[in-house]
C-alpha cells in the first residue's frame, strides 16, 4: 500500500510534473523515450516505473529480449548509436553525484540536435521525479492478471 496519494494532497504539484512528461513524451520518439524511462528507473529500483515502462515498450512492439537487455546494453547489439547515446546519459543525469563525463555528453551532443538533446534531458530529470515520488511513497505496480 502506498504511503502517500501526492495527486490527491499536492494536485498541482503532481500536475505540474504530469504535464513536462507529456510535453517531452510528445516531443521525444516513443521507444527511446521509454528506453531512457526504463534504464533511469531500473537504476532507481521503481518497480512501478519498471513495469510501466517495460510494458509500454512491449505494446509499442520491441522485442523481448531487448527490453530484458536494458540492464546490460552496453553488452549487446540490440540498441542502435543513438539509443546507446541516450542511455549513458540517462546512466550519467541518473547518476549525477558521480558527475557527467565529457565524452558521455559530447557523444549525445553529436548524435542528437540541441531541441531534441533538450528534450532527452527534461525526460531523463522527469523520471527521476517521477522514480522518486514511488519510491519515496511505495507505490507498486499492478498486480499480475490471472
Amino acid at each position: 500500500m502506498a504511503r502517500l496519494n501526492i495527486s490527491q494532497h499536492a494536485p498541482q504539484g503532481f500536475q505540474a510534473v504530469a504535464d513536462l512528461d507529456r510535453y517531452v513524451r510528445e516531443n521525444l520518439d516513443d521507444i527511446l523515450f521509454d528506453l531512457v524511462k526504463l534504464r533511469a528507473s531500473q537504476l532507481n529500483g521503481c518497480a512501478y516505473c519498471v513495469d510501466m515502462h517495460a510494458t509500454d515498450l512491449e505494446k509499442l512492439g520491441q522485442p523481448t529480449r531487448r527490453i530484458y537487455a536494458v540492464s546490460a546494453w552496453r553488452d549487446t547489439g540490440f540498441f542502435t548509436e543513438r539509443e546507446r547515446a541516450a542511455l549513458a546519459l540517462t546512466e550519467a543525469i541518473t547518476l549525477i553525484a558521480t558527475g557527467l563525463d565529457d565524452e558521455v555528453w559530447d557523444e549525445a551532443a553529436r548524435l542528437f540536435p540541441e531541441r531534441e538533446l533538450s528534450d532527452l534531458v527534461l525526460a531523463i530529470g522527469t523520471i527521476n521525479v517521477w522514480n522518486r515520488i514511488c519510491v519515496s511513497t511505495l507505490t507498486a505496480p499492478p498486480p499480475l492478471a490471472g
